[in-house]
């Protein structure tokens, strides 16, 4: 089974989310990224037309409510 683009574009930009994070707790990200701009960075081209705004605050939502939801 192969994932279809939009599996792959979620998983990235899932990824991207949890690089960001790391980049910017260790204070490792350039001035003035926001996580938009490091995700549409991290999206192979091949791929990014299925990419939006609405799809990365969507993976955003649902990665942010899954880890607070957890007891650590």
């Amino acid at each position: 089974m192969t994932l279809s683009d939009k599996e792959k574009i979620i998983a990235i930009i899932s990824n991207g989310i949890a690089v960001f994070s790391l980049l910017q707790e260790r204070g490792e990200l350039p001035k003035n990224t926001t996580m938009y701009d490091f995700i549409l960075k991290v999206i192979p081209e091949n791929i990014k037309s299925e990419l939006n705004i609405e799809l990365i605050d969507e993976v955003f939502q649902y990665v942010s409510s899954a880890h607070s939801s957890q007891n650590i």
